[in-house]
């Protein structure tokens, strides 16, 4: 599938880093009011994988600027925990404007990967327990699968437990 490996800026970088990775599609709903459930839905189960294993990016809201936290789509992100583990005092979430614009992506389609302007990122440290994360690819209905690693590692990330009890 020549045309999605360059399809869009994250899979470009896993392919400019020579990264393993696999895209997945599936059929968007464009009225889906979850855009993370609706990954999980359509994604899972046709793959085999547990709904911890795809992942959402979230872009908040620091005092020193705009940052990223990536956790599975069942957890609820804790915005303290967060904040910690990017050297913050607090954060909120960020405007969806202002994440689009920072990212490149649209909101529903941004990836930790490729994004316009490199942010401070936090990868939850579940992540690290399988073999392979997915993450969206930039688009929505695409995500790319990858081992949990390379994603942290491609995005300088920092691990930490960064889910709400």
């Amino acid at each position: 599938m020549p045309v999605a490996r360059a399809a869009t800026p994250a899979i470009a970088a896993l392919v400019a880093a020579g990264v393993p990775h696999e895209v997945l599609q599936y059929r968007h709903d464009p009225r889906s009011g979850s855009y993370g459930e609706e990954a999980v839905h359509e994604l899972a189960r046709a793959n085999g994988l547990e709904p911890a294993q795809i992942l959402k990016t979230l872009v908040v809201a620091l005092p020193t600027g705009l940052g990223v936290a990536v956790l599975p789509v069942p957890a609820k992100l804790s915005l303290k925990a967060a904040a910690a583990a990017l050297g913050a005092a607090k954060a909120t979430m960020a405007d969806p404007a202002d994440a689009q614009r920072s990212s490149g992506y649209v909101v529903g389609g941004i990836s930790p990967l490729g994004q316009r302007r490199a942010l401070p990122t936090v990868v939850d440290a579940s992540a690290l327990r399988w073999d392979r994360v997915l993450c969206s690819a930039g688009k929505r209905g695409w995500d790319i699968a990858l081992a949990p690693q390379d994603l942290v590692r491609l995005t300088d990330a920092v691990t930490a437990d960064i889910c709400a009890p």
